[in-house]
């Protein structure tokens, strides 16, 4: 599953199969922005989806390691939770449950920050989507809580230029990548930050990975 979507992403139609995963990661890039900016004390304001496959988290913090932690917290946000949704994934009904936990997240989202159309539709109809799974049809809900964080993990892979490289076009605006900003808040060059976020995402998607597929101990008998 892992090795199609990152062919996917090499090629015309497969990008464009994958796109709804795209502004599903997206949208959990903005929000670990958002969320580390809360639980640092700062303020989640609003996000916004676009079009393209971006999105904006407008935030607001202090200080330079603040800005830093909310910057990592966009670029690892979308990998841990894929790490934790592939573990989670192990046991059918912790699976449906961490669908429904995901649809009502999305949903509280949508009142409290999503503040453009494109990102409304597209929110809403991904809770719609996970609450439906889960409360529906239970026995999809490994398979999909699987696929979901296999994506969710590998996202950080599918803009490897934007890790790599000081800025990018956000919505036709240029801006900072969340490499630089990190750069800018402490200390080394974009590239550091760029391959450390790289290695703890890996590590992520193996530890979910290892935690999902590893074979139950034997018991020993006495």
């Amino acid at each position: 599953m892992g090795m199609l979507t990152v062919v996917g992403w090499q090629v015309p139609w497969g990008a464009q199969a994958l796109f709804p995963f795209t502004l599903l990661a997206t949208y959990v890039h903005e929000m670990g922005h958002g969320l580390t900016a809360l639980l640092l004390g700062g303020e989640f304001r609003s996000l916004v989806l676009h079009p393209d496959g971006s999105g904006t988290a407008f935030s607001t913090n202090s200080g330079s390691l603040a800005a830093a932690a909310v910057a990592a917290g966009g670029l690892l946000g979308p990998s841990i939770l894929g790490g934790g949704l592939l573990a989670a994934s192990r046991r059918p009904s912790a699976a449906r449950w961490w669908l429904l936990m995901g649809g009502i997240v999305m949903a509280a989202s949508l009142v409290l920050v999503v503040r453009n159309g494109f990102g409304v539709a597209f929110v809403g109809a991904g809770a719609a989507i996970l609450i439906a799974v889960a409360r529906y049809r239970p026995r999809w809900s490994p398979f999909v809580l699987r696929l979901l964080a296999v994506q969710m993990a590998l996202s950080i892979f599918r803009d490897v230029d934007y890790m790599f490289s000081p800025g990018a076009l956000l919505d036709g605006v240029p801006r900072i990548s969340d490499s630089q900003a990190m750069a800018e808040a402490l200390f080394l060059p974009y590239w550091f930050w760029g391959g450390l976020t790289a290695g703890l995402a890996l590590m992520a998607l193996g530890l979910g990975a290892w935690v999902a597929f590893r074979r139950p101990a034997k018991r020993s008998q006495s």
